[in-house]
């Protein structure tokens, strides 16, 4: 995601306050990391850990909380976000 120029401390309050309080309440949603870039600042890596593929792309994007989480992180967007998902291969 990109946010808007200068936006990182409001976006960083709405991002963490739309996870906990709306993204936390869809059915599936295990867990969620958020990283912030070092050298672009006003990009950031939002990563959501859910049961099934259809959690997220049914359950969430079709259903009432998504529309309540896009009010809290929308206004922030310097573009769309780019939305992709993924499978564990390995891990440490």
């Amino acid at each position: 995601m990109r946010i808007q120029p200068g936006q990182n401390a409001a976006f960083e309050e709405a991002i963490q306050r739309g996870l906990t309080t709306v993204a936390s309440q869809a059915q599936g949603m295990r867990g969620f990391k958020v990283n912030k870039g070092i050298e672009s600042p006003e990009r950031y890596v939002l990563q959501i850990f859910w049961d099934t593929l259809e959690d997220h792309t049914v359950g969430f994007r079709r259903g009432p909380l998504f529309a309540q989480w896009r009010a809290i992180v929308g206004p922030f967007f310097a573009a769309p976000p780019v939305v992709e998902h993924f499978e564990l291969v390995a891990k440490s």
